[in-house]
């Protein structure tokens, strides 16, 4: 394992920036340790002691995005007024952080379905970034009063959505993903205003059922998924 120095650090990351020029031009499969080592200029062993195969290579760069997707979120935030833009502000700041990831991002969704792959964006070895990305969400509806049923099903709905739109992205050949920020806000004002809806009381038993249902399936974590502070 390397050390975490400001040069062992700096490495990393040119051994990071360098993997990801690669995957972008030639492809996740067509790329190799030895291709990337060599465009960082160092020997393969080295490239070895700080990344211990491509697919950790990967987990850096889901890492990075979270973390720069974060920033950008609590940087602006707190001066986006409406729930709709709110909502706009974390999806459509994710779709410009991948916007040129489409290719990369195409080819490790056939680990999608594999749980025990590290780098199936549904696997336990990726629960803390979709825990935190959840977390975006229920940050930007802070302050909607939602019905405590719908506290944590309402941002994992919208981290859903999100998702569906990276896969839509995965095949836009649009400049930007233009076309993928015209459906997110299509899907966004559909989804704000059914919002409203499904606040109403009369539909309380169908938001427990739904919620219960989630619940049960494991994909609700109602230790992380209140909203930060930003």
């Amino acid at each position: 394992m390397f050390k975490n120095t400001s040069k062992g650090l700096a490495t990393r990351e040119t051994i990071l920036d360098t993997a990801l020029g690669q995957f972008r031009d030639r492809g996740f499969d067509h790329t190799t340790m030895r291709d990337i080592a060599a465009g960082a200029e160092l020997s393969l062993g080295a490239a070895y002691h700080y990344f211990e195969s491509k697919e950790a290579i990967v987990m850096a760069y889901y890492d990075r995005i979270q973390a720069e997707h974060a920033r950008v979120v609590e940087r602006d935030l707190d001066r986006t007024a409406s729930v709709r833009r709110r909502l706009g502000l974390v999806i459509h700041s994710k779709l410009d952080l991948v916007a040129k990831d489409a290719r990369l991002l195409g080819a490790l969704l056939r680990f999608a379905g594999d749980p025990n792959h590290p780098l199936s964006f549904f696997g336990p070895a990726t629960r803390r970034l979709r825990v935190e990305s959840v977390a975006l969400f229920a940050s930007a509806l802070r302050g909607e009063r939602l019905p405590r049923d719908l506290e944590s099903l309402t941002p994992l709905s919208f981290w859903a959505l999100q998702m569906g739109l990276l896969l839509y992205a995965v095949y836009d050949r649009s400049p930007g993903l233009a076309k993928t920020h015209r459906l997110a806000d299509g899907a966004l004002d559909l989804a704000t205003s059914l919002l409203k809806v499904v606040r109403l009381a009369p539909l309380a038993p169908i938001r427990r059922r739904l919620a219960g249902l989630i619940d049960e399936a494991g994909f609700l974590d109602h230790r992380h998924l209140a909203a930060k502070e930003v």
